[in-house]
């Protein structure tokens, strides 16, 4: 066999094998779409699609650390310097619906006060549609009304609780007049066992919530009642809210129906005193630019309990927030006083 042979006899069995293997060719697979998160604006700014679902999606929070020097709240606390710090995690959904919005409200925090162990409260959770809200929010008493001034130290005499559950309908007429109603349970949240001394046990009757509200251009009126089914007594708070630019203000006052007792709307001031009949907030903001806002609030009940607090609430850039406070309680049935001070600072996302 000659060269020339040998090299044709070589090629050809290399086509053999070629074409015999051909089937067996490694083919690259067709890269997969990728899905882009989307925006999902319909609800406001901070919601995206979760993928894959027509569900909108929001996270936020905010991280929180501050020191305390003596408490507003307690008129014998003596203590020094008290760190406190705190995360909280909220997640919202919403989706839409023939009905309206399909929302959820999840919001989790995380305390840590002053070297002592962590703390953990499952704030909210609501699931809400149509106007209707089932789930843990604060009551609405405070919430329909909205809360007091724009300070940390707030509620000194208390205007109402806070965290309970409930199922509410809220009623939005488009025209500035707004309504609620609310169911709350009666066991859940702060005076639930009764703030007298009431058994409570066995005891299955709500609480119950309702409100009615107008706003026109710079004003707003609220007026809404609570009425406490173990203490089997009440309160109604009237508010106006007035906001200039330049300047907005509130005054809000409440009536205990009757004022030897405590109960959840009604529930007197930080060392578990009654109001007595009534009690009165108000309070004044002043924008003096896009960073620097200050408030006062001052608070006073028929047993003589006055509170006053302010502060300036500084953002040196977007989303951070440097707060001094100062507060001044004076427990006149009891004949002591108490200054407190706060130095806040916090990032919200």
């Amino acid at each position: 066999m000659n060269i020339k042979s040998l090299l044709l006899g070589s090629a050809a069995a290399l086509v053999a094998v070629s074409g015999a293997h051909a089937a067996d060719a490694i083919v690259a697979a067709e890269p997969e779409p990728l899905e882009y998160v989307r925006i999902c604006d319909a609800y406001g700014a901070g919601y995206f699609f979760i993928p894959g679902t027509e569900t909108c999606l929001k996270i936020g929070g905010k991280v929180r650390t501050e020191g305390k020097w003596y408490d507003a709240y307690d008129p014998a606390a003596r203590n020094g310097t008290i760190w406190h710090t705190r995360a909280e995690l909220q997640l919202q959904t919403a989706t839409d619906t023939e009905y309206g919005p399909l929302k959820t409200n999840t919001e989790i925090r995380w305390d840590w006060n002053d070297g002592n162990a962590t703390s953990t409260n499952f704030l909210h959770g609501s699931i809400s549609l149509g106007g209707f809200l089932v789930g843990k929010e604060d009551s609405q008493f405070n919430v329909f009304t909205g809360y007091a001034g724009d300070v940390i130290n707030d509620d000194v005499i208390g205007d109402g609780p806070y965290e309970l559950n409930q199922i509410t309908y809220n009623y939005d007429a488009g025209n500035g007049f707004t309504a609620v109603i609310s169911v709350e349970d009666s066991n859940s949240g702060p005076g639930a066992v009764g703030s007298n001394g009431e058994d409570s046990h066995d005891h299955y009757a709500p609480d119950v919530v309702a409100g009615v509200g107008y706003k026109a251009g710079a004003w707003a009126f609220k007026l809404v009642g609570g009425y406490d089914s173990i203490v089997e007594e009440g309160a109604v708070k009237a508010r106006v809210d007035a906001d200039f630019g330049v300047f907005s203000a509130f005054v809000m006052g409440g009536w205990n129906t009757d004022g030897d007792k405590l109960n959840k709307y009604a529930n007197g001031d930080s060392i578990g005193q009654s109001w007595g009949d009534w009690a009165v907030w108000g309070g004044v903001g002043v924008p003096i630019n896009e960073k620097l806002k200050w408030n006062l609030q001052l608070a006073y009940t028929d047993n003589k309990t006055f509170a006053a607090t302010t502060n300036v609430k500084w953002n040196p850039v977007k989303n951070l927030l440097v707060q001094p406070e100062i507060s001044y309680t004076n427990w006149d049935s009891v004949n002591q006083d108490q200054w407190a001070g706060i130095l806040r600072f916090q990032r919200s996302f």
